[in-house]
């Protein structure tokens, strides 16, 4: 009998056995599936009537051909895509399921309507009109009613702008037995809600500290504004929001606003509990169980902008005098903005022209406008003294630029020594 040299496996021949055994294993689990789960599968035929569709949680699903098929009647699918749909039916062998993309339409929702509000499946609705309460739509000839927190996830201000479209709802109610006819309440929140937590769960592997992200402000309150991120609200505190002090966030952002920003920090909160027993949830964090951690995203928008400071150094040196605005006022002095974003203190006693304050206030108010010379830039701790500028260092516009025309022609001296020069 002659032996047999043994198998050699090269690297490529172990990597396609691998594979195999890892579809193998994947076949062979036994997932089970609800119905009106969603799920999702790489294709991996297509015939005549039916496709197959391997489910990534185990298992295979069925689908009709004709759910691959667009308005023209061409596969908009092809072998090895990844597909979603929803579990509609149970197949009789286990861990087969039958599957949907397109909700019910028709006659067929209409026979269905019960086990859809069962299994939680989506119907196609078409809104015809508005009243008091919410929306009036027409689902398989049937009269149904979405109230109108029920339309969005967020509040909606107008709701005839939906009469007349198609949109898809869950069946929260269905009570075929009514006197009056089927009662049908409907809610397309609740798909919202869903599709939402998808992309949350695709946006979070993406979020990292300091990664720069597109967004849209979808509120915005004193304390800052809330940013959907895609399916995740992202906090941008009114302190990130830009370099200018004294501006309200909504009078620099608007609800729809694109934006870009950056992650500062992505933190798990614990909800805590409130004197009254109810769950307390911070503000931009999602809605989530009493006691357990929820994530919050905090954003910047300042973080991408140019700091001011970094021109303030050269722009003012020490004489220079500028026209400011007063930001604010404290015991101690008025805070004048010098320059976008940048601030300096005039002390009270530059203001009380020779008589003793109590407060800046007593002097100088919001928004007064001022003309101060520059004494000190201290760069490291971002301060600015002031000083009330003379009578001869203030002047007007035309001088102002000849001053500037001087001091750039002749090299020497600071700006404010030039100027001073000038006025004499």
């Amino acid at each position: 009998m002659t032996d047999r040299p043994p198998t050699q496996t090269g690297p490529e021949d172990f990597a396609a056995l691998f594979a195999e055994s890892e579809r193998g294993k994947t076949r062979g689990r036994q997932a089970r599936y609800a119905i009106g789960d969603r799920v999702k599968g790489r294709l991996i035929s297509i015939g005549r009537d039916v496709a197959v569709i391997e489910l990534e949680a185990g298992g295979e699903g069925t689908l009709d051909v004709v759910e691959l098929r667009d308005e023209s009647g061409q596969l908009s699918a092809q072998v090895g895509e990844t597909i979603e749909a929803r579990v509609v039916a149970r197949g009789e062998k286990e861990g087969v399921v039958t599957l949907r993309r397109a909700p019910a339409r028709g006659l067929e929702a209409r026979n269905s309507l019960g086990q859809f509000a069962t299994t939680g499946l989506p119907v196609e609705g078409t809104v015809t009109g508005v009243n008091k309460g919410g929306l009036e739509v027409m689902v398989a000839g049937l009269r149904a009613f979405c109230p109108i927190s029920q339309i969005e996830l967020r509040p909606v201000a107008d709701a005839s702008v939906y009469v007349g479209q198609k949109l898809l709802f869950r069946i929260t109610k269905f009570d075929e037995e009514d006197r009056r006819g089927p009662n049908v309440v409907l809610s397309r929140r609740a798909l919202l809600e869903e599709e939402g937590r998808a992309r949350a769960a695709e946006t979070r592997a993406t979020l990292v500290p300091g990664a720069v992200v597109k967004g849209v402000v979808t509120s915005v309150k004193d304390f800052g504004a809330f940013v959907d991120l895609g399916g995740l609200d992202g906090l941008l505190p009114a302190s990130e929001i830009g370099f200018q002090r004294g501006a309200r966030p909504a009078d620099l952002l608007a609800v729809g606003q694109q934006v870009t920003v950056q992650i500062l920090r992505i933190e798990m909160r614990d909800t805590g509990k409130r004197g009254d027993g109810r769950t307390r949830v911070d503000a931009g964090e999602r809605t989530a169980a009493a006691g357990r951690p929820m994530e919050q995203i905090t954003l910047s928008l300042k973080s991408l902008e140019r700091d001011p400071w970094d021109d303030a150094v050269a722009r003012l040196p020490a004489g220079t005098t500028v026209k400011g605005k007063v930001t604010r006022t404290e015991p101690f002095g008025a805070f004048v903005e010098v320059l976008a974003g940048v601030e300096g203190l005039l002390h009270i006693s530059e203001l009380g022209a020779g008589r003793t304050l109590r407060h800046a206030r007593d002097a100088a108010k919001p928004g007064d406008a001022v003309d101060v010379t520059v004494v000190s830039v201290d760069r490291d701790k971002r301060r600015i003294s002031l000083a009330l500028a003379s009578d001869a260092d203030r002047i007007d516009d035309e001088g102002l630029a000849a001053a500037k025309r001087a001091g750039a022609s002749s090299g020497m001296g600071t700006f404010g020594d030039l100027l001073r020069g000038k006025l004499r």
